[in-house]
């Protein structure tokens, strides 16, 4: 199932699955870009246009924003096609703002979609990822969690988007449920900053169906990785990853606020790096290493 697939990227992810063999909900409640009002039209229209192509797809609008929408959506899945292996975590809203003019509930709105809505529904078809076996999420971030003047809300929220996935990876790796994230770089009408809802004339590199091929690779039962994030778009796929460097350990206990400038080109040289955690990567001898204070 794909959350905010009636129109954009979702929709990419929505015709893309069906046509690798994929039954795919297609869950879209058809608010505006800014999250205002709500729409039937383009979760029908899309499965419409899947089925029309040959494949699979039933129109889903539920609201993840709740858990009682979570858990329609889940349930709709189970119940239409016996068993549920693949979650893209999509639906999101989107605006710039300014800082510091936005308030507490223009960050609240953010956060009760994009981490909100991703924990419901993670939260109501874990336990089908668990039966399943091989059970498949991608989260969805953006650059903005990596700081931008304009996207204080929204940046924020995603950025929490990135840790939750992470978290998630953690969690379902006793259960084979691997969980990723992706930041994806296209045109849609959700990026479109302005008040009008019409997308903006793009070129053919900025097509969200450039960003589907990783969500199907990430989304297969050969997926080759858990807990890592990448950046797709126009044809580039990049890995984004968080790293500490080899920093200053001081030698006894009397440190001072003058030892760290004095060390302070150590702390920052980014020459040696170790990834914090490598999720992919994590085992027994890398817990141990945490434990003695080093999380490599």
């Amino acid at each position: 199932m794909v959350t905010g697939a009636g129109r954009g990227i979702g929709a990419a992810y929505a015709a893309l699955l069906p046509a690798r063999g994929a039954s795919v909900i297609v869950n879209d409640i058809g608010t505006s870009r800014i999250g205002q009002g709500t729409d039937s039209s383009p979760a029908g229209e899309q499965a419409w246009l899947i089925q029309q192509a040959g494949g699979t797809a039933e129109p889903d609008r539920s609201d993840i924003s709740t858990p009682d929408g979570a858990l329609s959506l889940v349930d709709h899945a189970v119940g239409s096609f016996g068993h549920l292996d693949i979650v893209v975590n999509n639906a999101g809203i989107y605006w710039t703002d300014s800082f510091p003019e936005t308030d507490l509930a223009d960050l609240q709105r953010q956060l009760a979609v994009h981490v909100g809505g991703s924990f419901n529904v993670a939260r109501a078809a874990w336990p089908h990822l668990r039966t399943s076996g091989s059970g498949r999420m991608v989260m969805t971030t953006s650059t903005g969690a990596l700081g931008s003047a304009e996207l204080v809300s929204y940046g924020s929220a995603k950025a929490a988007v990135l840790g939750l996935g992470r978290a998630l990876a953690m969690a379902g790796q006793p259960h084979g449920i691997k969980v990723n994230v992706i930041a994806p770089m296209a045109m849609t009408r959700m990026m479109n900053a302005r008040t009008s809802d019409t997308v903006i004339p793009d070129d053919p590199q900025r097509d969200p169906s450039l960003v589907a091929p990783l969500v199907a690779l990430l989304c297969h039962e050969d997926c080759p990785v858990s807990g890592e994030a990448y950046m797709s778009g126009m044809r580039r796929t990049s890995r984004l990853f968080l790293a500490e460097t080899e920093g200053y350990t001081h030698p006894s206990l009397d440190l001072t606020p003058e030892d760290l400038l004095a060390h302070w080109k150590e702390i920052n040289d980014v020459s040696s790096q170790h990834l914090t955690p490598d999720t992919y990567t994590w085992s027994a001898d890398n817990q141990k290493r945490l434990e003695g204070g080093f999380a490599g």
